[in-house]
């Protein structure tokens, strides 16, 4: 738009969510997502378009804009479209959306491409100029003879040494070579990264060919309905992604591939880069996990279209790619693509969003697909296809379960780590030369630190649970805010020195090991064996070369990996997810347990799983045991209609934080009462409860709990009243549409 008769209405940079109104100069044509220079205060700034609007008359002149940084806008129209709807689905403002979709890197001017001085010939030299410089000249001869070798070489002037300037000055004002600035890509998976061989594509089975037939149609239709491919662990999801790949990187458009953690980009993205060997830079990857610098390269590298698959966790929803032909979301169930800070929104759900915006396909693949992508395939909004055997004919892995209750009986110590069934099941993997996994959900050593006397438990200052032991560092560690203190020798409260440890955790399993299997060469996978760089690709690589012959780990292990000479998995503790309290427990535990047993039997061999319960009888255990997801999620799927839980509901919570208890129960009163006036029909208030986590960060937390068939209607009514509503300064409410943590 041009001229006087509109407004831009900028966002500015900073921390700060200032949205001020700006004039639009005669000549200067500006889009809503252009990126531009404002005057704020008595300094220039800048600022992103949300929108131009029809100037309106005013008692003061508004002060114009300044300059276009880009004459193209940063945002494109369909993600400013994806944008407005996060604010108004989640219930908040456009500009914390705004800042999701342009990055920290990308705004701020202190970023900007990272270049080199390179030389390179003007003109083929003449052999007797080089003659000539022999004689008189050698450092400018072998500079001159190495670039007529190679005349299109970019010779970057940091390689020539400290002693090259004069040399390359003298021959640029002779006309025999010219200096530039070269580009130069920061590129996140060059740092120690594998060489990766070339991967032909593989030989389909029939229910691999009919779902990518069905991928393929869709690519075709010109409103795509969302597929959901329900493939068990090790039925070949991946292939059927990489040939759909293919083929719309044939027609010309660009694909995007989102995975539900950042620790498995590496390996999706070596997976690409294999099967796309001549285009291997034109893979991009983005996540949070990325530099400044290398999250400027990658961002622009997709705007520009240099990049045509990109892959990244959740926040790479909002990657900036044109000509936009698939999106796949790999294990679609994970809870992790729901962003914790605000803006709240679900990876998942935006990516099945912007794909109807841009009429692409999208896939989302799990072999235990969440209860509401399931809902909505039976419902016929997505249209469900299935790879219900393994890719390469192998039988699903056997599932035992062990009732821990009566191995305590045997072991008048306290309940036992391993069970005897376990403990000969690993050693005859071992005396085979195969591999096993263990899986406990818990790092650290032991959970708690505890009197035998007086009871007392070491706690958190912070925080409402116990610190937990970590005998590496020898100390005990909050895993909420991360709060560290040195180890008692005796009780804090009575004195007594009898204070014992309580429970165990992947540390402690690891030590276990050790004494158990001596001759086993060992390795454990958690959030604190994995803080070097590099750490989990180098312990995953040591892994699959049989340098490791049992592997222990949480959750970093449980999904994506695939290891044929694993037979063998340990379920640990499998009841850690199960009693909590949150109406998802029971899909999350049976998630788990069907996730980390599809890591066995994915060779030749036919792998088992054992897994240590005290509930045996649990139906997501007894489910998992069988690979039975069709009867999990019928009778899950019952318990959330009776009740009116999500598939058949949205569920939001409303939640209250302060540093005084009373204040933060208080306000959630006082909100409760006008939440309840005028409450619009269909939405189900809840009463003012304790957070699970009452205190967290040294904060006290009252939740609210809001029900509804209808998202939109509770938003506006959460938000209205809210909006009337003043706070005091040290209270914090936090609105979470469609929430997935309850803690």
């Amino acid at each position: 738009m041009q001229g006087g008769a509109v407004i831009a209405r900028v966002l500015i940079d900073g921390p700060s969510e200032l949205v001020f109104d700006y004039a639009v100069p005669v000549g200067l044509v500006v889009r809503a997502g252009c990126r531009v220079r404002i005057p704020l205060r008595r300094k220039s700034a800048t600022g992103t378009v949300l929108a131009l609007v029809e100037d309106v008359r005013r008692d003061f002149a508004l002060r114009e804009l300044e300059s276009l940084i880009d004459p193209e806008p940063l945002i494109t129209p369909v993600l400013l479209r994806t944008g407005a709807w996060i604010a108004e689905y989640y219930g908040c403002g456009i500009e914390t959306v705004i800042r999701s979709l342009l990055p920290e890197s990308v705004r701020s001017e202190e970023n900007s491409a990272k270049t080199r001085r390179v030389a390179m010939l003007e003109a083929a030299p003449d052999p007797a100029v080089l003659e000539k410089l022999a004689k008189r000249a050698p450092r400018q001869h072998a500079i001159l003879a190495l670039l007529a070798h190679a005349p299109e070489m970019r010779l970057p002037v940091a390689d020539l040494g400290d002693g090259s300037a004069a040399a390359l000055k003298s021959m640029e004002k002779a006309g025999l070579l010219r200096l530039e600035a070269q580009q130069v890509r920061r590129d996140p998976e060059a740092d120690g990264a594998d060489e990766v061989l070339e991967s032909p594509p593989l030989v389909l089975n029939g229910d691999q060919q009919r779902a990518l037939e069905a991928v393929l149609a869709s690519l075709q239709s010109p409103a795509p309905k969302p597929i959901l491919l329900l493939g068990v662990t090790g039925s070949g999801k991946t292939e059927v992604y990489l040939q759909a790949a293919q083929q719309v990187i044939d027609m010309g458009k660009t694909v995007l591939v989102l995975v539900p953690e950042i620790s498995l980009t590496p390996q999706t993205v070596r997976r690409f880069k294999a099967r796309f060997a001549s285009m291997q830079d034109q893979v991009a990857v983005l996540h949070s996990n990325l530099s400044q610098g290398e999250r400027f390269d990658e961002w622009h590298r997709i705007r520009k279209g240099l990049a045509r698959i990109v892959i990244g966790a959740r926040s790479a929803v909002f990657a900036p790619l044109p000509d936009l032909g698939l999106i796949l979301v790999d294990e679609e169930h994970e809870n992790t693509y729901k962003q914790e800070n605000v803006p709240r929104y679900h990876g998942r759900d935006v990516a099945v969003l912007r794909a109807a915006f841009e009429g692409c396909a999208i896939v989302l693949g799990s072999a235990t697909p969440s209860l509401e992508s399931w809902h909505n395939s039976q419902l016929g909004k997505y249209q469900l296809l299935r790879l219900d055997q393994r890719a390469d004919g192998q039988k699903m892995p056997l599932v035992r379960v062990v009732d821990m209750r009566l191995e305590a009986s045997k072991h008048k110590g306290g309940p036992a780590v391993l069970s005897d069934k376990l403990r000969v099941a690993l050693e005859q993997r071992l005396e085979k030369g195969e591999q096993s996994i263990l899986f406990l959900n818990r790092r650290g050593f032991a959970r708690s630190l505890q009197c035998p006397q007086c009871g007392h438990v070491c706690q958190c200052p912070h925080c409402s649970v116990a610190l937990t032991y970590h005998r590496t560092d020898e100390r005990l560690v909050c895993h909420v805010c991360g709060h560290q203190s040195i180890v008692p020798r005796k009780c804090p409260e009575c004195k007594d020195p009898a204070i014992v440890l309580q429970g165990y955790g992947t540390q402690k399993v690891e030590e276990i090991m050790a004494k158990v299997l001596p001759a086993a060469k060992i390795a454990r996978i958690d959030a604190d064996a994995m803080r070097r760089k590099h750490a989990l690709r180098d312990t995953l690589n040591a892994f699959k070369s049989h340098k490791i012959d049992i592997l222990i780990g949480t959750q970093m292990i449980a999904k994506g990996l695939h290891f044929p000479n694993v037979t063998l998995v340990g379920i640990l503790n499998a009841d850690l997810s199960l009693h909590v309290p949150d109406f998802r427990a029971g899909e999350r535990t049976f998630q788990l347990i069907t996730q980390v047993a599809g890591r066995a039997g994915r060779g030749d061999i036919e792998g088992e799983v054992i897994v240590q319960t005290f509930t045996p009888h649990s139906p997501s255990i007894q489910y998992a045991r069988r690979h039975d997801f069709d009867g999990f999620s019928e009778q899950e799927m019952e318990f959330r209609r009776q009740f009116a839980f999500p598939p058949y509901a949205h569920c939001a919570v409303l939640t209250s934080r302060s540093n005084h208890e009373r204040r933060a129960e208080f306000t959630l009163q006082t909100l409760h009462l006008r939440l309840a006036e005028n409450l619009p029909p269909g939405i189900i208030l809840g009463e003012v409860l304790p957070s699970p986590l009452i205190k967290a960060h040294g904060q006290f937390r009252f939740q609210i709990t809001l029900r509804s068939q209808q998202a939109r209607p509770l938003t506006r009514h959460v938000q209205a009243v809210l909006a009337r509503t003043s706070l005091p300064e040290d209270v914090t409410v936090v609105f979470d549409m469609d929430a997935l943590n309850f803690s």
